[in-house]
């Protein structure tokens, strides 16, 4: 049994409004906070004890990144509520976005009180327009309220709060790139810069994800340790909203404690594999993680339970594969995905993921040699030398092909063909499934 956070306010079919928000306990935090019982430092120090981090894929400290943006740093401020989500096989933000909008909303609010910030935006992906929509109207609803906008709840507290469409390519949801995309220029990283002192217009900017940001006022509501506590780990802190997809019988997105083992979010949240099929491989944490065959099923699904053995909790985004699944279509399918989505500012990425591709595509197609094995697993290596985290993300299900079946490779190698071209072949429903 566990206790639902961010799925509390859960309807069939449609958003919770704000009445049914505000009966749940919604705004009670905004109303702490602007009231001045919870000092700016004191809503971070929370944040901090919680033991909450971004649920974005980073999974970076989210109080230690308020924090960042101190006292004496100039104004105006900004927030930036990620949504972008175009981590293949991940959808919890617009599940999350479409059963409580307030509840970001809120989040999104408390963020910029402790930051200090005037403006948020809430950046999302072009093809979640209907999400657009509904967090326009929802906002306006909570202007009338007294809950955005200027003198909130008659404090000395302002914010707006904008959506902004993305231009809809997958380097925009990476934080600085984000800024640069609001901006309207180019949107590749700038690692040189650190946000808290020079984001948005040269001006301290916190960037989070709607999930990371929906934590935060039950977190101020119940309490950091209360939160901690949900998890099932003594490393993880709260819920998390897990997505799954591939050949599951109810694929969807489960709020679980943090923690949960993978085999328990697959056999019992899931619904267990389909009918006659039997578990060959999983993703855990959408297409920039390492497939991981059956032995790892038990890891408890939290970021340092999977660091601990080599791979990445990421978003959490659960793909599952059966036996008749080809890992190497699956893999080229991901890469071709990456190598078109890279902004091609640095050379690792913009030629190495193309190259991986080429490899892949002609073992997947009978025209593969022994050679390229070590090339593919150089290659990948070399990836690790990008300027930003795409790379390296993109190359993992790569390294994960390569660490666990390799024997399939050479299986096509040695046919001169796809063995599984007859049972199977990826569509792209597998990463966007059908809710």
């Amino acid at each position: 049994m566990y206790e639902p956070v961010l799925f509390l306010n859960l309807q069939e079919g449609r958003p919770a409004t704000i009445d049914e928000y505000r009966q749940s306990g919604g705004y009670q935090s905004l109303e702490k906070v602007v009231r001045r019982e919870l000092s700016r430092q004191d809503l971070i120090r929370m944040v901090t004890d919680s033991g909450l981090r971004g649920r974005g894929g980073a999974a970076f400290p989210t109080g230690r990144k308020w924090s960042f943006i101190q006292d004496h740093y100039p104004y105006p401020r900004y927030v930036v509520a990620n949504t972008d989500e175009m981590e293949p096989g991940t959808f919890k933000d617009h599940k999350l976005v479409n059963v409580d909008p307030h509840l970001v909303i809120e989040g999104i609010i408390l963020a910029g009180y402790a930051v200090g910030a005037s403006k948020a935006f809430f950046f999302i992906r072009p093809s979640y327009e209907l999400d657009a929509e509904l967090m326009e109207r929802e906002s306006e609803v909570a202007r009338q309220a007294g809950f955005l906008g200027k003198n909130i709840l008659g404090s000395d507290f302002s914010l707006e709060l904008v959506v902004h469409r993305s231009a809809g390519r997958y380097i925009c949801g990476e934080a600085t790139a984000t800024v640069q995309a609001i901006m309207g220029n180019r949107a590749h990283p700038q690692k040189t810069l650190h946000m808290a002192e020079h984001g948005l217009w040269g001006q301290p900017t916190l960037v989070n994800n709607a999930e990371t940001l929906a934590c935060v006022p039950p977190i101020v509501r119940r309490g950091p340790r209360w939160f901690k506590g949900l998890a099932r780990t003594e490393t993880g802190a709260g819920t998390r909203l897990y997505c799954v997809s591939g050949k599951v019988n109810r694929p969807g997105c489960y709020e679980l404690p943090s923690g949960t083992p993978l085999r328990e979010i697959i056999e019992e949240a899931a619904g267990g594999l389909l009918p006659g099929s039997e578990l060959k491989a999983v993703i855990p944490g959408g297409a920039s993680t390492s497939f991981l065959p059956p032995k790892f099923l038990d890891v408890a699904m939290d970021t340092d339970s999977l660091k601990a053995i080599g791979h990445r909790l990421g978003t959490g985004a659960v793909i599952v594969f059966d036996q008749n699944s080809c890992i190497v279509a699956a893999t080229l399918n991901i890469t071709e995905y990456f190598a078109r989505e890279s902004c091609g500012f640095c050379t690792p990425c913009r030629e190495g993921l193309p190259y991986i591709r080429d490899l892949l595509w002609r073992i997947e197609n009978g025209e593969g040699r022994e050679e390229f094995i070590p090339l593919i697993r150089e290659m990948a290596a070399f990836m690790d030398q990008a300027y930003c985290g795409f790379a390296p993300g993109a190359a993992q299900p790569v390294k994960g092909m390569l660490a666990y079946f390799e024997d399939e490779i050479r299986e096509h190698l040695r046919r001169k063909k796809c063995p599984f071209k007859e049972k199977y072949h990826p569509h792209r429903e597998l990463w966007y499934p059908a809710e």
